[in-house]
């Protein structure tokens, strides 16, 4: 077998491992999605989801629907984005499993910690976002509304707006196990993310003006966290640098 047939084939299992990786995934989200389908359903817990901005609303006001399929689409889709969230910590490990073959034993150490890592600080910052962020939002937007508007939000509109917010709080949350990562691959040195601390914090607050509503209690919410998760990042670095170095590799 020829160099450049030997490189095909094993371009090819690399793409059939991506493929069956991806299946996995898959199946296990659908299995979540089946499970919450039947309990509790997707009406209740887009019920859930609604609750902050209902709470928010006048006694008596609902949320409407303006297009015909919405009633069931919506709800259908939250449910969808609920199974993916709780199906995080395999979703995560299927592409970690994909790329281990390629890391040393010292470095696949870090592959565990990293896929649950990855997972609660996602599904923390979306928690964070619900329980936390999405009440104060909503009862401070409402109090600027007139009171000649009758505030009756479109179910679609929520779904999107919550979904932005939702994902900006978890991708954000990621924070630490980007820095880890970044001084685990030699890319930066602990030092030099502490020099540029003023400017992480500057970004931090640039970053929440442009993905929160223009509010500053939205704002500070989202900032404020990722300040604090970068420091966590720099604390939780050299520890996982010592736990993953090569028995060769200097201190």
């Amino acid at each position: 077998m020829t160099q450049e047939a030997a490189g095909e084939e094993t371009f090819i299992s690399h793409l059939v491992e991506l493929r069956d990786r991806l299946v996995r995934a898959a199946i296990g989200v659908a299995i979540v999605c089946g499970g919450l389908m039947l309990w509790p359903g997707p009406a209740r817990i887009y019920d859930f989801l609604a609750a902050p901005m209902l709470a928010s609303l006048p006694p008596g006001a609902q949320m409407i629907a303006t297009g015909v399929a919405a009633p069931f689409l919506v709800p259908m889709k939250v449910t969808l984005v609920l199974a993916l969230i709780l199906a995080l910590p395999w979703v995560f490990y299927q592409a970690w499993a994909f790329i281990a073959p390629g890391l040393y034993a010292h470095e696949k150490r870090l592959v565990l910690p990293l896929v649950f890592s990855s997972s609660f600080l996602f599904i923390a910052g979306v928690a964070f976002c619900y329980f936390l962020v999405f009440g104060r939002v909503f009862h401070f937007i409402a109090d600027f509304a007139p009171s000649s508007i009758a505030v009756m939000p479109d179910i679609e509109n929520y779904l999107d707006f919550v979904m932005s917010m939702c994902l900006a709080f978890g991708a954000t949350f990621e924070v630490p196990v980007v820095v880890v990562i970044l001084v685990r691959m030699g890319i930066v040195s602990v030092e030099k993310l502490k020099s540029i601390r003023p400017y992480a914090i500057v970004g931090a607050f640039v970053i929440a003006a442009i993905v929160t509503p223009p509010d500053v209690v939205s704002q500070l919410a989202l900032a404020i966290p990722m300040c604090l998760l970068f420091e966590l990042g720099l604390l939780l670095a050299p520890v996982f640098v010592r736990i993953s170095r090569a028995p060769e590799e200097p201190a």
